[in-house]
């Protein structure tokens, strides 16, 4: 049975869950409890719940070790830029060890991380930094833009036997959504359809999600369908379910809160380009932030990001029912 509750509640359910059903599983941050009057410090102790120093490269070091010890560590990064500072442990510790052991261990470590704050908070808490990681051999990363996704996915990443960037985007945590109650897993490497559509395809991650299907109702009163797909995790990448529908439409159009040359859409649109390019019946088009860094100004902000009537106009010019601008 599912019920509405806001996307930062079934953040922290799933989290509740995983540590009620494996001890194994610990949290701890920099932010984290810092009250025993907190429920996960009243549930499952301080020897599970802890405060970090204020140190990303402690906390992620601690964090492969625990995990090398056999314990599951989800440590709470706050901002995804944070995980800069360690980027060694990250990239080429972590994400490396089970290969380099030839399977003999495993790194069960959850990253968890906001992003794309892009709030009047300027440049260095607004970036949308996950095509960096998904470049890495043995890291996942999982961008959950529901309530029930961010449940789904965060059970998910602490299940799996590998490190995993959880990043959740901060401007989603008030929404609300259906939320199954109780166990609920979300698979790494399966998108959703969040809306069908037969003349083009809009794929489109985290926080773009949402404009994405605001444009396509703009769209629909003009008789164009577009078929949203949200991607939920891109590395692994469902490029089947993304192909498919490109074969369908013959269009395709992909939104993504990074900057052009940093995101997720210009490989998704390599792959396209490579296994799809006999479905295309036009150009592929790309809708992202432009390639600065996001301005404290508000207007400024505006016109640096992506939004649904961006997303909108990049369709027609895919369909040739408007010009082409930069």
């Amino acid at each position: 049975m599912a019920r509405e509750i806001p996307y930062i509640a079934a953040v922290q359910e799933a989290l509740g869950l995983e540590m009620a059903r494996d001890d194994t599983v610990l949290f701890y941050g920099q932010d984290v409890a810092p009250s025993d009057d907190d429920p996960l410090v009243k549930a499952f102790g301080r020897a599970r719940v802890r405060v970090s120093p204020i140190s990303e490269t402690a906390e992620i070091g601690m964090a492969i070790g625990a995990a090398l010890a056999g314990y599951r560590p989800v440590v709470e990064l706050l901002m995804s830029e944070f995980m800069l500072v360690a980027m060694n442990q990250v990239v080429n510790e972590a994400p490396r060890l089970r290969y380099m052991s030839g399977g003999r261990v495993k790194v069960p470590v959850v990253f968890k991380a906001g992003y794309g704050f892009t709030a009047g908070w300027a440049g260095q808490h607004t970036g949308s930094i996950y095509n960096m990681f998904c470049g890495i051999p043995g890291l996942k990363v999982a961008l959950p833009s529901t309530p029930a996704d961010a449940k789904g996915l965060f059970a998910t990443a602490i299940r799996d036997d590998n490190p995993v960037c959880y990043l959740i985007h901060y401007l989603l945590i008030l929404e609300h959504g259906d939320v199954p109650e109780g166990e609920y897993l979300v698979p790494f490497g399966e998108a959703a359809v969040r809306r069908t559509g037969s003349d083009v395809t809009i794929v489109a991650t985290g926080w773009t999600v949402g404009r994405a299907l605001e444009a396509a109702e703009t769209l629909a009163a003009e008789g164009i369908e577009a078929e949203v797909i949200d991607p939920r995790t891109i590395q692994p990448l469902d490029t089947e379910t993304i192909l498919t529908s490109v074969e369908k439409t013959g269009h395709l159009v992909l939104a993504d809160q990074a900057t052009r040359h940093a995101s997720a859409a210009s490989f998704i649109a390599a792959e396209v380009a490579e296994h799809g390019f006999s479905s295309l019946k036009g150009p592929i088009k790309l809708v992202t932030a432009l390639d600065a860094t996001i301005p404290y100004s508000q207007p400024m902000e505006a016109y640096v990001l992506p939004d649904e009537a961006k997303i909108a106009s990049a369709v027609r010019q895919v369909l040739g029912s408007a010009p082409v601008t930069a």
